[in-house]
């Protein structure tokens, strides 16, 4: 791994920061992004855009997480809408979207990738 690899993550949290089944808030710079702990599924953590923006107010770490037409969701707590844990996009309107952060679990740090 080069340098400009390793500087590319930045560690936001440890494991223990994480609620199992829900979400977080965690900053990457001025950035809020919410982190979903899913240690039942494939990908342990999925990072997205905490920032709803229907509803335009930072709150989808607080939504609830499940599983819609076999997509792994977020509902933003405001208007309800359904964002992909994976790709961000809302299911009732496609061209609505939240940013998706590549996240990793190294020992007990998560670290998010630069956007």
């Amino acid at each position: 791994m080069t340098a400009l690899e390793r500087s590319a993550w930045v560690t936001v949290c440890k494991r223990d920061d994480l609620v199992e089944g829900g979400g977080v808030c965690v900053l990457l710079g001025s950035e809020q992004v919410a982190l979903f702990y899913l240690p039942a599924e494939s990908c342990e953590i999925y990072a997205l855009g905490n920032r709803d923006p229907i509803g335009k107010a930072n709150v989808l770490s607080r939504g609830i997480v499940g599983d819609l037409a076999g997509q792994l969701v977020v509902a933003s707590p405001l208007y309800k809408q359904h964002f992909s844990l994976e790709s961000g996009t809302c299911l009732e309107d496609d061209s609505v979207h939240v940013p998706v952060y590549a996240v990793r679990l190294e020992g007990d740090s998560v670290s998010l990738g630069r956007p």
